[in-house]
């Protein structure tokens, strides 16, 4: 295993085309062509057809998005990445021009945004995830402090390292304290049941871990407020924003609409992700946060300062981290205009639909 993240690697190369893909960039610009809506969404084709995972299914169905793209003449690509390499994959694609969109999460989106490809969050991801730090079943290990000097299984620059340096600063700890393993998800998981490491840092597959008894979990977020889950939102490219600001507005009510129909389908919504490998019960403990509900755990609110205090947060990690060399200003990542509207078109409907009935 590797100790030193090979990820530093790939980010420091993002950080030497940077220059090449701004100038590919300002050229596709100038030249004329059929407008698309080119979008990257974390998909699975395990269930024998290609599937989004969460938010993106519903916009994929959504008959007035799909309709009113077809009436403007606008060609809407959606760009496969695999839950193994989001961050790098998506990265890549806006580095080369090839989305304009993704629905991803906050620290890659910060590496991107320091290479000099300007993206913007144009709807919030709601709560966000639970991340969990799960140990060995026989380890005598209960906290992250038992920890200190060992090994522990992390995928680098994957957002819920932002999660993983809150609690270790938290406790007045740092990253050199721990000998991290740079492993994604699927290597993660498989080095803790080997036992090659003395912890795994990670998402809700904690919970089928310790319910194959591979492992307990020692430490989670789900009792926690939101600045302690694992945030993914939608981010656009900016001069795509500026220079489409309707098509934009499309997609921000799409993923409006499906959020707030996930919010009233919980049940359903639950059940429809089982087909992307997980059980129905774990999907269900995932959601169990006791510091808010459900409907506001997919919330679109676009909370300005909450948000500004967070990416403000991220920077800091980052730069600490040497993740990026230069600070980034928090308030130049949001751009609340297109969510807000959303919403208020998404209430103006149901007021319409009230006064019809």
């Amino acid at each position: 295993m590797r100790i030193l993240p090979s990820l530093f690697l790939s980010f420091s190369l993002l950080g030497l085309v940077a220059c090449d893909a701004k100038q590919n960039e300002q050229a596709s610009e100038s030249k004329p062509s059929q407008q698309q809506l080119r979008i990257a969404v974390v998909a699975n084709g395990t269930s024998g057809s290609l599937d989004f995972i969460g938010v993106p299914q519903l916009i994929s169905q959504d008959p007035i998005f799909l309709k009113a793209l077809k009436q403007q003449h606008i060609e809407l690509k959606w760009e496969p990445v695999t839950t193994a390499a989001v961050a790098t994959l998506v990265n890549e694609s806006f580095l080369n021009n090839k989305i304009d969109f993704a629905f991803y999460g906050n620290l890659p989106a910060v590496v991107l945004n320091a290479t000099g490809v300007k993206t913007q969050i144009v709807v919030p991801g709601g709560i966000g995830n639970n991340v969990y730090l799960i140990v060995p079943p026989d380890s005598q290990v209960k906290s992250i402090e038992d920890l200190k000097g060992k090994k522990i299984a992390l995928h680098r620059g994957r957002p819920w390292e932002i999660n993983f340096g809150q609690l270790i600063q938290s406790k007045g700890l740092n990253l050199k304290d721990f000998q991290i393993i740079n492993l994604n998800p699927q290597a993660g998981a498989a080095a803790l049941s080997a036992k090659s490491v003395d912890a795994f840092f990670t998402l809700s597959d904690a919970l089928t871990l310790q319910d194959r008894h591979l492992g307990k979990i020692i430490w989670s977020s789900q009792y926690l407020p939101a600045d302690w889950k694992m945030r993914a939102e939608l981010w656009g490219r900016k001069n795509y924003i500026e220079q489409y600001p309707e098509t934009t507005q499309l997609l921000a009510d799409a993923t409006v609409r499906a959020m707030n129909w996930i919010s009233q389908h919980k049940d359903e919504f639950q059940q429809s992700q089982t087909k992307f490998g997980q059980p129905l019960s774990v999907i269900q403990r995932e959601s169990q946060n006791s510091a808010s509900t459900w409907q506001q755990d997919w919330s679109p609110e676009y909370k300005v300062d909450f948000l500004k205090q967070h990416y403000a947060k991220v920077i800091n990690h980052a730069v600490k981290n040497q993740l990026i060399q230069t600070p980034l200003k928090a308030d130049e990542l949001l751009n609340p205009k297109f969510a807000e509207q959303a919403i208020q078109n998404l209430h103006a409907n149901d007021q319409q639909k009230k006064q019809g009935d």
